[in-house]
């Protein structure tokens, strides 16, 4: 297997493993008036969508609730539905900009033995799968090729946000945003 050497990985393998909500990505990213550079597409009054920096494959993104916390099921009625429902403007705006063949999609909940990196805000992640997307390359070479740049992802998957019914969209380097209405 080939080794990468990666020493900037350092300060992230040696963390403070606290529930700091300053240090919190996914509360700093969206507080910061630079949507198209923290990669968020869209955005609804209760959650947003964010790329993820590596993904498994291209459009690799996550749905994130706006309020900090890592249980499921903590999140008031308003916040899951805002959720459920942007995560369905996500599969719409996947499906226009990627024509995937299916996807993955699932929350990592209760800390690293789920497999997540950031266990104190959840979030969904959601994957574009292809028939054939696993190739030749990680069962030869233990190497994952992802085929697409982050940043023209982003510019496909915002124009598809963009096109979707009730999007408002703001100007370039801002996420598309939603409104869901609906009762509580």
């Amino acid at each position: 297997m080939d080794q990468l050497f990666a020493p900037w990985r350092i300060e992230w393998v040696t963390r403070d493993g606290d529930d700091d909500v300053e240090g919190c990505p996914f509360c700093v990213l969206p507080d910061r008036d630079e949507d198209r550079e923290s990669r968020i597409v869209a955005r609804s009054d209760r959650a947003f969508v964010l790329l993820n920096n590596y993904p498994y494959n291209p459009g690799h993104a996550m749905v994130i609730p706006s309020a900090h916390g890592g249980d499921y099921r903590a999140l008031d009625d308003a916040t899951l539905l805002d959720h459920a429902r942007l995560k369905a403007r996500t599969f719409d705006a996947m499906d226009a900009a990627f024509a995937p063949d299916a996807y993955n999609a699932g929350l990592n909940l209760g800390g690293g033995a789920a497999g997540g990196s950031i266990d104190d805000h959840l979030h969904t992640h959601v994957v574009p799968r292809w028939s054939g997307d696993t190739n030749f390359m990680p069962v030869v070479s233990d190497t994952k090729v992802i085929v697409e740049a982050v940043d023209d992802t982003y510019d496909r998957l915002r124009d598809a946000f963009a096109a979707l019914p009730g999007a408002t969209v703001p100007d370039d380097d801002r996420a598309v945003t939603f409104s869901f209405e609906f009762e509580v």
